[in-house]
């Protein structure tokens, strides 16, 4: 009966995640397998041509446009992240709590409210141009809004805190006598960080890039607001077959391509994490 005991505690949030994301997953991949009815809908035909459309070359060059805005994204974030983790971690304990409270304060607010305010700072009336003139500035400033640069800002902010939040746990947990000893041998700043902090904390890098690259690749509310419609990533291009183009079987194979991309960077960062948690275990 002891031995069943977390299995009973578990029952609750197992039933929820089967309920609500299993089973939602498991209709979608089964719609993937049917066509496109002559006037949308689905017609329930097996079929393996509408996953075999996801690998055409134009829905292919989306999904690789895609990843690199979101590498893009999880590249900035994870270096602004990591350098303020490690500010984080460096201050006083006593102020640590204050401070990480202002680093997911933004989460405080809706998604859309913080993805509007980018819209009001870089539209050519916003409130960067208005700087530019009142510091003098009279030429053509370059386009900000409706480019892809804007996309990245946008989801670099938004995802920032997740960053924050994965390198600082490593951060915060480093023995302080390891960079002395490091220090004490002749080790500089620089060489106690890029030989001893930085590869101690490294999946904490590793986990916050993969938090954000998965949020991005998916991401269609920042690209069709920042982005304009200009271009597509996938998320926008699965939100148009389903309520646009109604080719539901299209949508789902999308879906499921880009939810086991998904899957197997998160096993990834899973196995590349526990390996290097126990090669510091069996070092120490």
């Amino acid at each position: 009966m002891a031995d069943r005991k977390p299995l009973y505690l578990m029952s609750p949030a197992l039933a929820w995640l089967t309920a609500f994301m299993v089973v939602p997953c498991l209709l979608v991949l089964a719609l993937a397998f049917f066509r496109r009815g002559i006037y949308g809908g689905i017609e329930y035909t097996f079929t393996f041509e509408t996953i075999a459309l996801v690998f055409d070359p134009l829905y292919a060059s989306i999904f690789l446009k895609s990843a690199v805005i979101a590498g893009l994204a999880g590249l900035i974030a994870s270096v602004i992240g990591y350098a303020a983790a490690y500010a984080i971690a460096s201050m006083p304990a006593r102020h640590q709590p204050m401070l990480l409270f202002f680093a997911v304060l933004p989460f405080w607010s809706n998604y859309l409210v913080r993805t509007y305010a980018w819209i009001v700072l870089l539209n050519r009336e916003g409130l960067i141009t208005a700087i530019a003139r009142g510091l003098g500035y009279d030429g053509e400033l370059p386009r900000l809004l409706y480019t892809e640069s804007a996309v990245v800002v946008g989801l670099v902010y938004n995802y920032l805190p997740f960053v924050i939040l994965a390198c600082y746990a490593p951060l915060s947990r480093l023995n302080p006598e390891i960079a002395e000893a490091s220090r004490d041998l002749g080790g500089s700043a620089w060489t106690t960080f890029r030989r001893i902090t930085l590869p101690m904390t490294a999946p904490g890098i590793a986990t916050g890039f993969v938090f954000v690259f998965v949020l991005s690749i998916g991401n269609f509310v920042t690209p069709a607001l920042l982005g304009g419609g200009q271009f597509q990533m996938i998320g926008n291009l699965v939100y148009a077959q389903f309520l646009t183009a109604n080719d539901w079987p299209f949508g789902a194979a999308l879906s499921m391509v880009l939810i086991a991309i998904m899957m197997g960077l998160l096993t990834l960062q899973t196995f590349v994490t526990e390996r290097a948690s126990g090669a510091r275990a069996r070092e120490t």
